[in-house]
């Protein structure tokens, strides 16, 4: 078990040896301890295929490949699919960094990012890592609850799943869009829903209006995960009924306070 930054092991993919020694000294300064580097996503893998680490951090414009598929790499293959991912880029273009934000990170960091922000996306990876993570809340009420997660990227609901199963959460049902969640919701009843904004067919909102004003379900708690930044459509959602909004990258921290809510009815 993980208890701290000291116990992670970083696999850091970083072409420019500058970049990688400020990154490298940045995450010293945390109390990591165990840092690899590699000049290509190539190498990482090599040595990852004989000792797999706790967590890969890359920047996103490599010279064998962009980190987009790095990622997708990870999570296609079964033995790293639940690899930890902390992306570090200059970029800012959603349309470039979403199909990150889809496949469950611990983190995207700016560069050049703050101690703040490291220091979350490091916490994020020690709740997604802990499988013994606790709550104030009784353990059987956890293990009674069934949660619906609604997300398009099979990957975020893999990771989605991942910090709930942490929490002691084993019951779950999927839908990949709104529509196939309005089927699930008609003759499932569930505890919560988790559901991503961006879907086709039916997004993240429309399946709000639907839960809220025509399901028998009417007053499930919902909590919205999403990449969204439009302040306008934020507080449309908010208006709309979610119990809660998480940013993607996901924040264990959110789950958990979340659920201790539901779960003493507060």
């Amino acid at each position: 078990m993980l208890t701290g930054f000291a116990d992670l092991s970083v696999y850091l993919v970083e072409p420019s040896a500058v970049q990688g020694r400020i990154i490298a000294n940045r995450l010293g300064q945390h109390g990591v301890r165990s840092i690899e580097q590699f000049d290509s996503a190539g190498a990482m893998f090599d040595k990852l295929r004989e000792r797999p680490p706790s967590l890969v951090i890359s920047a996103l414009y490599l010279p064998d490949m962009p980190g987009t598929e790095l990622v997708r790499r990870l999570r296609a293959d079964p033995a790293t699919e639940h690899t930890p991912f902390i992306l570090v880029s200059s970029e800012t273009r959603p349309q470039v960094l979403d199909p990150v934000r889809q496949s469950g990170v611990c983190g995207i960091l700016p560069k050049p990012f703050t101690e703040a922000q490291l220091d979350t996306a490091l916490r994020t990876t020690l709740d997604y890592l802990d499988t013994d993570a606790t709550i104030d809340v009784d353990v059987a009420d956890l293990e009674a609850l069934t949660v619906l997660v609604v997300d398009d990227s099979a990957s975020a609901r893999r990771f989605i799943r991942r910090v709930f199963e942490n929490l002691g959460v084993r019951n779950f049902h999927e839908a990949e869009n709104g529509v196939q969640a309005v089927t699930v919701l008609a003759d499932t009843m569930v505890d919560l829903v988790v559901t991503d904004y961006n879907m086709p067919e039916m997004d993240g909102r429309g399946l709000v209006d639907y839960i809220r004003t025509k399901s028998w379900q009417n007053s499930v708690p919902i909590l919205m995960v999403t990449s969204e930044s439009d302040e306008g459509r934020l507080a449309a959602i908010e208006e709309a009924g979610v119990s809660g909004i998480c940013d993607k990258p996901f924040n264990p921290d959110t789950v958990k306070t979340l659920l201790t809510k539901i779960l003493r009815n507060d």
